[in-house]
C-alpha cells in the first residue's frame, strides 16, 4: 500500500492504480471513500472483500459531471433538476441504469446510483480516468465511516488497499442524501446533510 499526499501526484498514481485494478482510498467532501473501476469484476469483487460488504449489496458511481451520469442512467425531468440543482453535491440519484454500465456491475439491480461529488479531487479523479468509479464509505461494513486516511481499523485486509490519497482530517459530516426518482416522484432513502 501506499500513501500520496501530493494531490497532482496522487492523481495521476491513483488512475495507474485504478487501470490496473486496483483499490484506491480518497477523501471526499463527506468522508473518506473507496474507488475501483466499475468494468472491473476482480477489482469490483476485491472492494467487497475488503469492506466485508454483501455481495447482493449494490454500490453507487462517481461521475465527473452530468454529462457523464447521462451515459450510465436514465433521467427523468425531475432527476435532471434536481442534478442541475444540486451537483456537484454530496446527493446521491438513483435511476434506471442505461446499457452502458457493465452488466457484471450491480447484477440484476435495474437502478443504479449516481454521484457527482463536490470535492474536486474526486471529480478530477473520474474526469482522469474517464469513466465511472465506485463510490462507497472507506470503512468496513456495518462500521462508522472514515474521516482520516488511518487504515488500521482494517487489520490485515488494509494490504487490499492499494493506494491511499491521504487529504488529511475531514470534519465529521453525514454521508451524502440518496434519493430514488422514477418519473416525477421522490423518495429519500437516506437523509444526510443535504435536505431535498
Amino acid at each position: 500500500m501506499k500513501t500520496s499526499k501530493a494531490v497532482q501526484e496522487g492523481l495521476v498514481a491513483a488512475v495507474d492504480v485504478l487501470h490496473a485494478g486496483g483499490v484506491v482510498m480518497h477523501p471526499t467532501e463527506t468522508c473518506y471513500g473507496f474507488a475501483v473501476d466499475v468494468g472491473n469484476a476482480e477489482a469490483l469483487e476485491k472492494l467487497y472483500k475488503l469492506k466485508g460488504r454483501d455481495a447482493n449489496k449494490p454500490v453507487s458511481i462517481m461521475v465527473a459531471d452530468l454529462e457523464m451520469a447521462k451515459k450510465y442512467g436514465e433521467f427523468s425531468p425531475k432527476a435532471l433538476e434536481l442534478a442541475e440543482k444540486y451537483w456537484p453535491g454530496p446527493l446521491t440519484i438513483l435511476v434506471p441504469r442505461s446499457l452502458n454500465l457493465p452488466e457484471n456491475f450491480n447484477k440484476g439491480q435495474e437502478f443504479v446510483g449516481i454521484r457527482c461529488p463536490s470535492h474536486e479531487f474526486s471529480r478530477e479523479l473520474v474526469k482522469a480516468f474517464g469513466s465511472p468509479l465506485t463510490t462507497t464509505s472507506a470503512n468496513l461494513s456495518g462500521e462508522p465511516p472514515l474521516y482520516n486516511a488511518e487504515v488500521g481499523g482494517f487489520g490485515e485486509l488494509a494490504k487490499e488497499i492499494d493506494l491511499v490519497i491521504d487529504g488529511g482530517e475531514i470534519p465529521l459530516n453525514k454521508p451524502s442524501t440518496i434519493v430514488k426518482v422514477v418519473g416525477g416522484n421522490v423518495e429519500v432513502i437516506r437523509q444526510g446533510n443535504l435536505e431535498i
